[in-house]
């Protein structure tokens, strides 16, 4: 079966492209602020080096490929890519790290296709998954929120932490992700009730994510009261994930996490409004969307509960993004005067 390349319809022009972009930027803004409240300095450089590299990569690919360079830049589509990049990378992220990540969010997963509206694949999840699989040991230990926050850890230090080696007491700071400490200590014999009495966990998981997810949620709810995105993806996702884990926790809550748990750890929330939800990678009819969100939300608990990565958001997204153009084909609104549908 042959599907013809299209591009996303509402895509009418740079100033609108860029007023939607810029729309997403504000919606991230809370979250933004809770984990710099969390994490500290480690976001910063993130940010900034992701900023850096994406507008960088973004200039030499298209004077390479004799495109204008200053509309591209503009839109601020890479902006989000590159923000989006810097939020979902553990703080503190090594410099060479999010230049891998970047080289392939921009050149791999969208230069490579065509450019913006021809990608298959979200940039930022590509990005994402490529030194997710490259790097698991600098991708799963994450700074302790709060003893990373602006107070312990200065500039200085995180500056050495990213471009030299990791600072002496570093140790002292890190730890394993919420979700990866739960699915070792499952692996390990212990169960879900002696896992959530040991701190940072309570019934959500770790509070600081659980906090940073309900920013997310917030974000999210202002896309879709300012109309960037509708609610058809994210309610599939959540819905996907909370049903699927709402039968296995009734079935043994000492095995399987509850709802709560799940919706509000990881990148729960960040993949339902801002990663699952990109104009040109998902599913654009109505029934479309629905089942590529649920696929997605069934996914990211499967890969939780039973694959070998804590989170999968990243490859259930990339999985979904396979399938869009043949639900766009197979779910097409019935047209008005057609017997069927098209």
């Amino acid at each position: 079966m042959i599907f013809g390349a299209r591009t996303s319809t509402f895509i009418t022009g740079t100033n609108h492209l860029s007023q939607l972009m810029l729309q997403v930027i504000y919606a991230l803004v809370p979250a933004t602020l809770v984990v710099l409240y969390f994490f500290g300095w480690g976001l910063v450089s993130n940010l900034l080096l992701s900023l850096i590299f994406a507008l960088g990569l973004e200039a030499s690919f298209l004077k390479l490929r004799q495109r204008p360079i200053s509309p591209a830049l503009q839109d601020l589509s890479i902006t989000v890519t590159a923000w989006l990049l810097a939020l979902a990378l553990p703080p503190y992220a090594p410099w060479w790290l999010i230049l891998v990540a970047m080289l392939f969010a921009v050149i791999i997963a969208k230069h490579l296709y065509g450019g913006l509206g021809y990608n298959p694949f979200n940039p930022a999840m590509v990005g994402y998954a490529a030194v997710l699989v490259s790097f698991p040991l600098q991708m799963t230990l994450w700074p302790a929120p709060l003893q990373s926050g602006f107070g312990n850890i200065d500039f200085i230090q995180a500056l050495q932490s990213v471009f030299a080696s990791p600072i002496p007491r570093w140790d002292a700071y890190t730890q394993a992700t919420p979700l990866d400490h739960a699915k070792v200590n499952l692996g390990l014999g212990k169960t879900l009730a002696e896992i959530f009495q040991q701190p940072p966990f309570n019934g959500l998981g770790s509070p600081p994510i659980a906090v940073v997810n309900l920013a997310y949620l917030l974000g999210g709810l202002w896309l879709i009261y300012k109309r960037v995105i509708s609610w058809h993806i994210p309610s599939a996702m959540l819905g996907a994930i909370a049903v699927l884990a709402g039968i296995f926790w009734l079935i043994n809550p000492n095995q399987y996490p509850s709802p709560a748990f799940h919706l509000f750890s990881g990148a729960t929330m960040l993949g339902a409004f801002f990663i699952a939800t990109d104009p040109v990678t998902a599913s654009t009819t109505l029934r479309g969307k629905l089942i590529y969100a649920a696929g997605i939300g069934g996914l990211v608990w499967v890969i939780r509960t039973w694959g070998s990565y804590p989170d999968g958001v990243a490859f259930a997204v990339l999985f979904m993004n396979m399938t869009a153009p043949l639900l766009d084909q197979y779910t097409q609104p019935r047209v008005y005067g057609k017997r069927g549908k098209r």
